[in-house]
């Protein structure tokens, strides 16, 4: 070998390795492989602004914006993954008074803090103030010149699925999702009507009996009050066929199958609610004795129907977090057990 072959074979092995080390280099950078995805919780995925955002609740919680072609615009997603990588996910959905700030489950009860040894990612969308999460027939609110898009279900359903999948590996047949209030009639709605998607449906102090005579009239008022909402906007007329198959009470057997809890308190005020304001207390309480009354309703139907029902109503409790986190924390073996995420 003369010197000059034997100086250009050095020469290809300095530079075969020095581009092996920068592609090494950049995977690593870019989140491909390496210590970058040594766990599950460390790298910021994409989203439709570029990447996700650390929340600041912590607890590895990324806010990612997801665009959804339905609304025309980004939904904001709380999304802590999963400890493991494991692939199941849990949908937590807000209250009616939802803001665009963040999903409260993030505010009013650490669930991330809760779940952060947890083999599931938790979902949490954020917005949707008064929408029970579903597809409105028109813009939510009476003032037309600022109009509110809904089409929630088909966000949940249709367009979130792929985002969480690609990115955080969350299987879209391995699914839980659970909600308060109106966020509890939303996710039995949800579960019963994409049988496919959720393995698990739970509902805190809902609503379960949305076409029961006076329910109209008395979401029409809730509506209104928190935020200018016009429920003729939702389903359409009373006679709709729309309000009857998004009625939890009526589209039930969706969830055969399915693991299913309910929950709601009685509305008596316990030692729980001692330093809860007396004018949120006054208006508490007869929020949860309908939630009662309309979960009782519910469970007694589906009992009737042979479903797999676990019903929770404690002595006491009012419409609120100390209610809400209760079942939060008594729930957690059970979400993780039937989703195999401990």
């Amino acid at each position: 070998m003369s010197v000059i072959t034997g100086a250009r074979s050095v020469s290809r092995r300095i530079i075969a390795a020095l581009v092996a080390f920068a592609t090494a280099l950049t995977v690593m950078v870019a989140g491909g492989v390496g210590t970058a995805h040594a766990d599950n919780r460390g790298w910021l995925r994409p989203d439709a602004t570029g990447h996700c955002e650390w929340d600041p609740v912590q607890y590895w919680v990324q806010r990612c914006d997801v665009w959804s072609p339905s609304t025309g615009a980004n939904i904001t997603v709380q999304v802590q993954p999963a400890a493991r990588g494991g692939n199941a996910g849990f949908y937590l959905l807000d209250g009616l008074r939802a803001t665009n700030h963040a999903n409260a489950w993030t505010v009013d009860v650490n669930a991330p803090a809760l779940y952060v040894d947890s083999n599931i990612t938790l979902v949490m969308p954020v917005g949707g103030a008064g929408s029970f999460y579903a597809d409105w027939e028109h813009p939510a609110t009476y003032d037309l010149n600022n109009p509110v898009t809904y089409q929630w279900e088909t966000f949940l359903t249709s367009e979130l699925p792929g985002y969480l999948a690609q990115h955080f590996g969350v299987a879209p047949d391995n699914n839980s999702i659970a909600g308060l209030s109106m966020g509890g009639t939303a996710a039995l709605n949800i579960a019963a009507k994409h049988p496919g998607q959720f393995r698990q449906a739970l509902s805190w102090s809902g609503y379960l009996t949305q076409t029961m005579p006076g329910m109209q009239t008395l979401m029409r008022v809730a509506l209104l009050d928190a935020g200018g909402f016009n429920v003729n906007a939702m389903y359409g007329t009373v006679i709709n066929p729309r309000r009857f198959e998004n009625d939890p009470f009526l589209n039930m057997e969706g969830l055969r199958g399915k693991d299913v809890y309910i929950s709601a308190a009685t509305g008596f005020w316990g030692p729980e609610d001692a330093n809860y304001p007396m004018n949120l207390k006054l208006s508490a309480t007869p929020l949860e004795m309908l939630a009662g009354v309309s979960t009782r309703l519910w469970e007694v139907k589906a009992r009737a129907t042979g479903l797999n029902v676990t019903a929770d109503y404690p002595l006491t409790g009012i419409h609120n977090w100390n209610q809400f986190g209760y079942q939060l924390h008594k729930t957690k073996p059970r979400v993780l057990d039937v989703m195999n995420a401990w």
